[in-house]
C-alpha cells in the first residue's frame, strides 16, 4: 500500500458517516445547488435551495424562469446575479440537448454553464456513483498539508490524488477530506493536537519546529 492510499484510508476511517452536505433529492436538484455553492458555504445554499426547489421543482420549470423571477431566492449568497444566469441557462440547455435530464458524463456536465470539473466531479459521484474526486477548497488545503500533492491547481490536485489511490476509494476520499478540512484541518487554528494525520503531516512538523 502506498503513502497516499494508506493516508486516505486514514481518513476514511475517521469520518465513516462522511457525505455530501448540500441537501438534495435528485441529480437536478445536486446540479443546481453546487453549481449555487460556488464561493458559498453548503450551509448557507441549504437555506435557499429549499425555496427555490418549491417554485421551480423541475429542469423544465427552471427553464423557463426569467433572472428577475430566481434573484429573490438566492440573493443571500455570493455572485447571485450570474448564478441565477448559470442556473436557468443550464436548465434550457438540459431542456434542449439532454431531454430535460442532467448529463452523466465529465464531457456533456462541463459544457454547462457555471460548471467546471470539481461541480461535474460532485455531480458524477453523489447522483450517478461514477468514481470522481472533487477538489474544493478544503480537499487542496488538505492534501497539501499532507504531502499527497505540491500542487494548487484543482485539476492537478485532482491527477495528483486519483493517480496513487484505488478507484473504488474516490467518493469515499473526497467526502471524508472535506469532513477533515472543516471539523479539523481548518483553515485557520486547525485542531492539530485531536489530529490522528500528524505523523504524516508536513504542516504539523513545520510548525511544531517553528
Amino acid at each position: 500500500m502506498n503513502r497516499h492510499t494508506r493516508i486516505i484510508k486514514e481518513i476514511i476511517s475517521m469520518y465513516p458517516d462522511a457525505q455530501c452536505e448540500l441537501d438534495h433529492i435528485n441529480a437536478y436538484e445536486l446540479l443546481i445547488a453546487t453549481i449555487l455553492s460556488a464561493q458559498t458555504t453548503d450551509r448557507q445554499v441549504n437555506k435557499v435551495t429549499p425555496d427555490l426547489f418549491r417554485a421551480y421543482p423541475t429542469i423544465e420549470d427552471l427553464a423557463k424562469a426569467t433572472k428577475e423571477q430566481v434573484q429573490p431566492f438566492i440573493k443571500s449568497i455570493g455572485f447571485f446575479n450570474t448564478k441565477a444566469n448559470n442556473i436557468i441557462k443550464a436548465a434550457q440547455i438540459m431542456m434542449k440537448d439532454y431531454k430535460g435530464q442532467v448529463p452523466n458524463t465529465m464531457e456533456e456536465l462541463v459544457k454547462l454553464p457555471g460548471v467546471g470539473r470539481k461541480t461535474a466531479n460532485v455531480v458524477l459521484s453523489n447522483a450517478y456513483n461514477v468514481p470522481s474526486f472533487a477538489v474544493d477548497t478544503h480537499v487542496k488545503r488538505v492534501t497539501i498539508r499532507l504531502g499527497l500533492t505540491k500542487n494548487t491547481d484543482p485539476d492537478k490536485v485532482e491527477t495528483d490524488i486519483t493517480s496513487k489511490i484505488p478507484k473504488y476509494l474516490y467518493i469515499q476520499a473526497h467526502h471524508a477530506i472535506i469532513f477533515h478540512g472543516r471539523r479539523m484541518c481548518r483553515a485557520s487554528s486547525p485542531l492539530c493536537e485531536q489530529c490522528r494525520l500528524t505523523k504524516d503531516c508536513l504542516y504539523y512538523k513545520k510548525k511544531i519546529k517553528e
